[in-house]
């Protein structure tokens, strides 16, 4: 048995760049565990890298990822986007494993979350404020960068903010 080195590497300062630009794409895909047969999951989800909130994204009572997370809120996303041309592995993608934390209708926060939502999502005005829409934060736990061939990093949340 060999003991070869870790080639996951921490991040420098073009990892955390590239890790930042990938979270202003606006749209993720969404691992979740289904709360009734503990199978993973996946969704298509909006998302955004508030400001103020950290990471978060708005979801529909309906869409099957809302119970999903309010019974298992530990979490996946990942962000990236494949190019027209090349192996779709060698583009850049960002993990992050997260914890989903509803936003309570009430909570103070909320009407600043709302404005600054529709600044980035404008058609949201449709649906944002029906009763079972609700900002979920996506509370990074770890993260590994994927940016191309030998360039894989692990970050922490510190390295997200």
């Amino acid at each position: 048995m060999t003991n070869r080195p870790d080639p996951v590497q921490p991040p420098d300062d073009a990892a955390r760049a590239l890790a930042r630009d990938l979270m202003t794409l606006g749209h993720a895909a969404l691992a979740w565990t289904d709360p009734d047969t503990g199978t993973p999951g996946i969704s298509r989800i909006s998302f955004a890298r508030d400001p103020v909130a950290g990471l978060l994204t708005l979801v529909s009572g309906l869409a099957p990822h809302f119970r999903a997370l309010r019974t298992h809120p530990d979490c996946a996303l990942m962000l990236g986007d494949v190019g027209e041309k090349g192996d779709p592995l060698t583009h850049p993608r960002l993990m992050i494993r997260a914890r989903a934390a509803f936003v309570a209708p009430d909570d103070p926060t909320r009407p600043g979350l709302r404005a600054r939502w529709l600044e980035r999502i404008p058609k949201a005005t449709v649906y944002i404020d029906l009763p079972d829409f609700a900002f979920v934060r996506l509370v990074p736990q770890s993260a590994l960068l994927n940016g191309g061939f030998a360039r894989a990093y692990r970050l922490s949340p510190s390295a997200l903010e």
